[in-house]
């Protein structure tokens, strides 16, 4: 399905948007926008969330390296796609993005909003650096690569064996009846089993890796472009298995209404056995927790396409995107991507950060046991679709309510269904 965003589109926004007062960021975009020797760097990297302080660490080192460039590094949170498309209306946006593929930023490349950057990539001899089906993942439907890849992510099931261990459960749940069986066993020693953010993005996550279980990847890509959950078999049943789980008592009370923040806390506080969890999340779990916990796939029902218990892999986490005003200073901007892809660089953001990446590294995140766990899991696991860069933009957020419709006790399949195919309506 082709991006709702077209240039006609993008110009029609910026007529909208020539009545709303400037954003303080603009006026910031514009200020240093002209200087062919600053530098301006847009991302989310702020606080102190994983790879965050690292991100900083190393723009300080490019400073110190190169003294000749001015870097002004500018913070956004969710609203990053906003602001930026807002700066790009006023010419006035920063020469460099850090970003993921999702949502808004999908449809970036295609109205001129950013450049491809396939020809910079080669220029540049950073092709060997970055592993290829991240390059793939990059790619648009037109051959156009949107960005640099550089952050990934792996997406296990972690699972806490102490709480699982008090339930009588010896090992973890790797198929949908051990799931269950050990659900009821956590539920009778008032543990929650598996908690889940079912009101935001890490439900509607947890949700597709369900529905995929009677899916190929290539179903599971065609379903996603269309939304046609009920013409597809193995959506069907899919979604009838979550069904299953659901009613069974597998996920978190009200799970409708928590988001990632209530799932994290109840996982890292000791209270649930089981969750979801990308890099950053796994990052995050507290030692006393760690200690006791593994990570691995998604259970398995009968007849399922994959093989083993599932696990989601990505490599849109965030990459470099390239602006038209950074195409003005193509070469500082050069300086810096250089910089960035450099081996003691990216293996700084394994090693300090906890994070998995796009490029090509041997690095491990020790320090993160778990993250390091999930790295070495290769094909003990299957893998289904991360469907982020196959939805419309515009059904991204309708997708995210119907998620909450879908973890809502008594919500048939068939209404599910419906929820589902209402935010592809809407797109």
């Amino acid at each position: 399905m082709r991006s709702p965003m077209n240039r006609r589109g993008f110009m029609a926004l910026g007529a909208g948007l020539a009545a709303v007062p400037a954003l303080s960021a603009c006026s910031t975009f514009s200020a240093y926008g002209s200087d062919p020797d600053t530098l301006v760097i847009h991302s989310q990297m702020g606080g102190n969330a994983p790879g965050s302080p690292t991100f900083r660490a190393v723009v300080n080192q490019f400073r110190k390296e190169n003294p000749d460039i001015t870097v002004k590094n500018l913070i956004n949170g969710d609203d990053l796609g906003q602001v930026y498309e807002t700066s790009r209306l006023a010419r006035a946006e920063a020469d460099v993005v850090m970003v993921n593929l999702y949502d808004k930023t999908l449809s970036w490349t295609e109205v001129g909003a950013t450049v491809p950057v396939g020809g910079y990539l080669d220029d540049w001899g950073l092709r060997e650096r970055i592993i290829p089906k991240a390059v793939t993942e990059w790619t648009d439907t037109e051959g156009r690569l949107r960005a640099f890849p550089y952050i990934g992510t792996n997406w296990p099931i972690a699972f806490n064996h102490a709480l699982l261990e008090r339930a009588g459960v010896d090992t973890p749940p790797a198929t949908s009846d051990e799931l269950v069986a050990a659900a009821k066993k956590l539920r009778g020693k008032g543990i929650t089993p598996f908690t889940v953010g079912g009101n935001d993005w890490t439900g509607q996550k947890l949700l597709a890796q369900i529905i995929q279980t009677f899916l190929t990847p290539a179903e599971a890509r065609h379903l996603y472009r269309t939304g046609d959950f009920s013409g597809s078999r193995g959506a069907q049943e899919g979604i009838g298995y979550f069904v299953d789980l659901r009613d069974a008592g597998v996920f978190a009370d009200k799970a409708q209404g928590l988001t990632s923040d209530a799932m994290t806390t109840q996982f890292n506080t000791g209270h649930a056995a089981m969750q979801s969890a990308m890099s950053s999340a796994l990052a995050s779990v507290p030692d006393n927790v760690v200690k006791t916990t593994s990570v691995g796939g998604f259970p398995l029902a009968d007849g399922a396409a994959q093989k083993k218990p599932t696990i989601l892999r990505t490599y849109t986490v965030s990459g470099f995107w390239v602006s038209p005003n950074g195409v003005k200073k193509i070469k500082t901007v050069e300086r810096f991507i250089r910089f960035m892809y450099r081996p003691e660089v990216v293996d700084r953001f394994v090693t300090e950060g906890g994070r998995d990446m796009s490029v090509v590294t041997d690095a491990l995140s020790t320090d993160f046991p778990l993250v390091a766990k999930a790295q070495q899991l290769g094909d003990s696991v299957g893998q289904v679709v991360l469907p982020d860069q196959y939805i419309p933009a515009a059904a991204a957020q309708p997708l995210i309510q119907a998620t909450s419709t879908a973890f809502t006790p008594g919500t048939s399949a068939r209404a599910i269904r419906t929820a589902l195919e209402s935010a592809y309506r809407s797109a």
